[in-house]
């Protein structure tokens, strides 16, 4: 047998490991909508009857997307800051020569490992003792902390595998620093800066340890969610919820997908 003919042979135990590994992962998150339709309160089989009712009472439900908004406002502002910021902190990391280089991004990795109520607790402590009030600026302060390792992370394979002689042309023809970076840097890792906002306004929309901690009186949705589930009654507006959340993070990815083809398609073209 050659070798190309080995090399291209299916792995059959890979694939059944493959497949069963997308059903234990998706299945369960399948039934949400599924019993978002369920006519009753309980989630069981059989179900009881095909209803709308819990979208048209979600709809209803001001205190719901008050917190929805909360929850969008955090990880908008947390993604775009930790991004910023994950841009520059891996450029530094990537490029220069720094003494203490190691423990320095060590400790920036640090809440990737430690476990998150031991900053929410921490934070807690500091804020109260400063006279700083809980609300949704402390909540995002918390998140920033979770989220910058994880924007780090995406972007420092990015200028990895950045060829610096595009940036030394660039100098070479009159250009300075900050011009080079929007023109010339930012275009090549956008697809990483990309991967960073929506990794890191994924992982603050669905953040709760830190919103437990840190929310005053405006709830984000984690924490509303986590209130309704004492009350039977809410909960099928809880899986109505979820339901138009899995949709439309489905279509934030296939967007994500879509931009990240053209900007590559995009660069390719330029090089040739």
């Amino acid at each position: 047998m050659s070798k190309t003919s080995y090399i291209n042979r299916p792995n059959r135990p890979l694939q059944i490991y493959a497949v069963l590994f997308l059903i234990f992962l998706y299945v369960p998150v399948l039934f949400l909508p599924l019993f978002s339709f369920n006519d009753s309160i309980y989630v069981r089989f059989p179900l009881e009857g095909f209803t709308w009712r819990w979208y048209i009472e979600l709809w209803h439900r001001e205190p719901v997307w008050n917190s929805l908004m909360n929850s969008v406002k955090v990880g908008a502002a947390t993604s775009v800051i930790a991004t910023a910021l994950g841009i520059f902190a891996a450029k530094a990391i990537t490029r220069y020569r720094m003494p203490g280089r190691g423990p320095i991004v060590g400790f920036v990795m640090l809440p990737l490992v430690v476990p998150g109520i031991i900053f929410g607790v921490a934070l807690l402590v500091l804020l109260s003792r400063l006279g700083v009030p809980l609300s949704l600026y402390t909540v995002a302060i918390g998140h920033m902390i979770v989220c910058l390792p994880f924007a780090i992370a995406t972007l420092i394979p990015r200028f990895e595998g950045f060829n610096k002689s595009i940036e030394e042309a660039s100098a070479d023809l009159g250009e300075n620093g900050w011009w080079t970076f929007w023109r010339v840097t930012f275009p090549i890792v956008w697809p990483g800066v990309l991967a960073s906002l929506l990794l890191t306004f994924t992982i603050s929309f669905d953040e709760f340890i830190m919103a437990f901690f840190l929310s005053g009186t405006e709830p984000t949705l984690p924490m509303y969610i986590w209130g309704q589930l004492r009350f039977p009654q809410q909960f099928p507006s809880v899986l109505a919820l979820s339901s138009l959340i899995i949709f439309v993070s489905f279509f934030i990815v296939l967007i994500g997908q879509y931009l990240n083809r053209d900007v590559q398609e995009t660069l390719v073209k330029k090089d040739t």
